[in-house]
């Protein structure tokens, strides 16, 4: 990959693996409404998927409340969150005129074809998905069969699609993974080349933004201390005082990345400072080369609060509509089942499945 994300994204040449690729037709993502939006989410997923319109490929963007309730929700919560989340999409950029956006169990195809998956995956592949391990800890056998089966409705989110790219952080590769075992294991089970082989979007500095108090921890909502992590709804005094007091170490900054080796915490606010300002880390260096925190922070701080604010702003302009954010989610979802249904008739045309209708 390129530095950072200093030019339009290029999905020709944004996958993992290196070389170029196939250009993709289209894009699909989608954020969890669990509430609590931060600096990483806006950095890692929703300044990316904003990036994406027009530069080719069809973008359509989710709010999977679906994969939310393989965890109990506080069912009028799960609403506020909902909205947030979408919010939060049209606030960082995310033109519902120009890409799809909807939430997900507004489009029934999403789970009807992971039931279809659920019979052509692996229940191997999904006791081996580190997410499920992770949540479900020591009591695995209480936790919800959703839970377990969580991936093959991811798959079935893309594959409904026939979207052939996801832009992803590195800790999100394995369920991508899976989506392409399940898309190869349904082609070869019927003999046909139909589900794509989808690959990952993975570029720029921060699309693994670490917590302010441990650049070895990922920024999360669930992290005990609110100093660790910068919300979307955080206020520009917030942001700077956050930012002021992240943990860093007293050494000058290099002049370039390779000298942030083993400093993880000066690592994670240079790639910060990178992605807010849409430059390549050593860029940053090289201008801070030889300077102290005392100096980069404020600089941070500013760029920071002058680059969020103004999407907490609209952020809390949307709250403020809900019947608007609601028709914006269901125009998208009409939109959106446009797609899916023709997809989804198809494949159970390929396994036998009479339709009458």
């Amino acid at each position: 990959m390129t530095d950072a994300a200093n030019a339009d994204p290029k999905p020709a040449d944004a996958s993992s693996g290196g070389a170029a690729t196939k250009a993709p037709t289209r894009i699909f993502s989608g954020i969890q409404p669990s509430g609590g939006l931060t600096l990483g989410n806006y950095l890692g997923a929703l300044k990316r998927f904003a990036a994406f319109q027009g530069t080719g490929p069809q973008t359509i963007y989710c709010v999977v409340d679906l994969h939310a309730i393989t965890v109990w929700q506080d069912p009028a919560r799960l609403t506020q969150q909902t909205r947030e989340a979408a919010a939060a999409f049209l606030a960082a950029g995310v033109d519902p005129a120009r890409s799809i956006l909807f939430n997900q169990s507004q489009v029934p195809a999403h789970a009807e074809l992971a039931w279809l998956f659920n019979t052509v995956a692996r229940l191997g592949w999904m006791y081996r998905m580190t997410q499920f391990k992770d949540k479900s800890g020591k009591n695995s056998e209480n936790v919800s069969l959703g839970l377990l089966a969580y991936p093959s409705l991811m798959a079935a989110d893309i594959l409904a699609y026939h979207a052939d790219a996801v832009p992803v952080g590195d800790d999100q590769k394995q369920h991508l993974e899976l989506t392409r075992d399940i898309a190869a294991k349904f082609n070869h089970d019927y003999g046909v080349d139909f589900f794509p082989e989808v690959q990952p979007l993975i570029e720029g500095p921060a699309t693994r933004v670490m917590s302010l108090r441990d650049g070895a921890k990922k920024m999360s909502k669930s992290d005990p201390s609110d100093a660790s992590r910068i919300n979307l709804t955080d206020d520009a005094d917030a942001i700077s005082q956050k930012i002021r007091k992240a943990r860093t170490d007293a050494e000058p900054l290099p002049g370039s990345m390779d000298g942030l080796k083993d400093r993880p915490e000066a690592r994670n606010l240079v790639n910060i400072y990178a992605a807010l300002a849409d430059e390549g880390p050593d860029a940053v260096l090289a201008r801070f080369e030889g300077q102290g925190f005392g100096a980069f922070k404020p600089a941070l701080a500013d760029l920071a609060a002058a680059t969020l604010s103004p999407i907490t702003a609209r952020m809390s302009e949307y709250m403020a509509d809900p019947a608007e954010i609601d028709r914006i989610l269901g125009e998208g979802a009409d939109r959106a089942d446009a797609l899916a249904q023709p997809i989804l008739a198809r494949t159970k045309e390929i396994m036998g499945l009479i339709r009458s209708r």
